[in-house]
């Protein structure tokens, strides 16, 4: 009768021995994360403008009030392409910002450029810009956001 149970033990011991075999070594094939996770971050963001116009079309006729990024992924970066007039008299420069971080820690998982180059514009001339938003792999915590853009001409 012994034996019989020394059989059965062993077989058992065996068995959770695989089992948890197989389970560590998932992990170590999946990097460490015995699962993975989707995350997705919806938004919207304001333009505000001083001193230009900013639209969606290079006639300049569609003025462009907010940006809808749709859906990002972590580690995402998503471009937006636009059209910006000088709406002044004189040549102008752009300088461009973020504010309203909303909530205010998406500021340190999510970075907002441009390609605009510098260069001058002259009154009543438009330029394309495309801004890129790039979200950070590490993002947690953060399910929705917004932000305000604003583009400034000056000169």
């Amino acid at each position: 009768m012994k034996s019989k149970e020394f059989v059965v033990a062993a077989a058992v011991l065996t068995l959770v021995t695989y089992t948890l075999a197989l389970s560590l070594g998932g992990e170590v094939f999946a990097g460490g994360r015995a699962s993975q996770t989707s995350r997705k971050v919806p938004n919207a963001g304001t333009v505000e403008v001083i001193g230009v116009g900013v639209y969606r079309d290079s006639g300049c006729t569609s003025i462009l009030s907010s940006i809808d990024w749709g859906v990002l992924e972590p580690g995402s970066s998503k471009n937006f392409t636009c059209h910006i007039r000088n709406e002044g008299s004189s040549v102008s420069t752009l300088s461009m910002y973020t504010s309203n971080w909303n909530p205010s820690k998406a500021s340190d998982y999510m970075s907002l450029s441009w390609d605009y180059g510098g260069q001058s514009i002259d009154a009543d001339e438009a330029v394309q810009v495309t801004f890129t938003l790039t979200t950070d792999a590490s993002i947690e915590g953060i399910t929705s956001f917004s932000f305000d853009i604003t583009i400034v001409g000056s000169g």
